[in-house]
């Protein structure tokens, strides 16, 4: 999810949006050449294995945590969401299994909001992921000026997926090496298996004149950092609202423009464009033909779907299909943590602190204690999610009883 020009400095500047970039092609790396005569390879130490990713031990009791009476109401509603999806997905991490959660979520469906915070403590046990040492940035819905049909001055086309857009493999990989997830692509006329257009060519028009535009949007700049957000909000010439939300990636690489600039020093230091969102985005209009050629060298291009209830309170879909919401859903690493899992977090940014429900991932979220906040949309949204990196504790509520099934008590 992001949001107008809604995106945060650490996303731009790490290289990655909250969009799941699917079928990442990267860039070849050209072979180094041999040494003139060989070189034995040094002894290597023997280290010790890492350890598993879902290792997890004992906290402090939930009790302890003192959540806020307002803070447990709105995390029980974003749990409540989660429960059907808890009850029937397979827990990546390891740690838990859909019966873990049936207590838990049979007692969500008729505990009162009033005592929300009794409910968790009651029902859960805490636990650190590796060390919980936890680091979080933010991010929140962009809203950007959009049109249903093409009219003067909305000219940016906001595509949905192309039926030729696929899942296979090139014609030079042996059947033998076709392991994991066929890449996307597409057949060219002739039959073969090549990569999906990239950002310059669709923007040159490779999929125009065909139907397949949902929307166009006015701004260039905008729509290409909604893009990175993964979904955003297009406030319509009448006034009402459209909601777009993440339905397919073209299968090429994603760059993130904000590291790129800084190495190029094109912005920092004394160049006059601070390392903020701010600084990116004046750089691009002051610069339009170079910032054109900047932005195309992220060459994922985001494909998308109207989502219904633009006016609600819901936000845009997470990861597990239910919508995230302001101060309650967080982006995590499914790997590390479960989907629909409540998340303590006590950070050095306060407005950050607090129970979260694990209900979205991202492309740039990855580690057992990285978490990426939802603050919903507007301008408030954008302010704190633009300024949102906070470093401290990080724990994991599980159902009780589930350390001591695991043999971590």
């Amino acid at each position: 999810m992001r949001r107008s020009l809604a995106l945060t400095l650490a996303v731009l500047l790490a290289g990655c949006g909250r969009m799941i970039p699917e079928g990442q092609v990267p860039r070849p790396v050209p072979p180094a050449p041999p040494p003139a005569q060989p070189v034995p390879a040094p002894q290597q130490p023997t280290l010790p294995a890492p350890p598993l990713p879902t290792s997890a031990t004992p906290g402090p009791s939930v009790a302890a945590l003192g959540i806020g009476a307002e803070d447990a109401r709105t995390a029980l509603f974003s749990f409540r969401e989660s429960c059907p999806q808890l009850l029937r997905r397979t827990d990546q991490t390891g740690l838990t299994q859909p019966t873990d959660w049936q207590a838990a979520c049979a007692e969500a469906a008729r505990w009162a909001q009033a005592d929300a915070a009794r409910f968790f403590a009651t029902h859960f046990e805490t636990a650190r992921i590796g060390d919980g040492r936890a680091f979080a940035t933010g991010y929140f819905e962009p809203e950007i000026r959009g049109s249903r049909i093409r009219l003067p001055g909305y000219d940016v086309p906001v595509y949905k997926v192309p039926p030729e857009l696929v899942r296979d493999w090139h014609d030079d990989i042996a059947p033998a090496e076709r392991t994991g997830r066929a890449p996307l692509g597409r057949r060219d006329a002739s039959g073969r298996f090549v990569p999906f257009y990239e950002r310059s060519e669709i923007e040159a028009g490779a999929l125009a004149n065909r139907g397949l535009e949902i929307a166009w949007a006015a701004d260039p700049i905008e729509m290409f950092f909604l893009q990175i957000q993964g979904s955003g909000l297009l406030r319509l010439p009448d006034g009402s609202l459209m909601r777009i939300g993440y339905a397919g990636q073209n299968g090429r690489e994603y760059v993130g423009i904000g590291a790129l600039m800084r190495e190029r020093g094109l912005i920092g230091g004394n160049t006059g464009y601070a390392t903020s969102m701010q600084g990116i985005v004046q750089y691009l209009r002051d610069f339009p033909d170079e910032g054109r050629a900047i932005m195309r060298e992220n060459r994922s291009w985001i494909f998308f779907r109207e989502l219904p209830n633009p006016d609600g309170l819901g936000g845009p879909l997470g990861s597990i299909g239910v919508p995230v919401r302001r101060g309650s859903s967080v982006a995590v690493d499914p790997a590390y943590v479960p989907y629909g899992a409540p998340v303590w977090l006590d950070l050095d940014r306060d407005v950050a602190d607090g129970l979260w429900i694990a209900q979205d991932t991202g492309g740039a979220i990855r580690g057992a204690n990285r978490f990426d906040s939802f603050w919903g949309n507007g301008g408030e949204a954008r302010e704190i999610a633009g300024g949102m990196s906070g470093r401290g504790e990080a724990l994991i509520l599980l159902p009780k009883g589930t350390l001591a099934r695991l043999g971590r008590r």
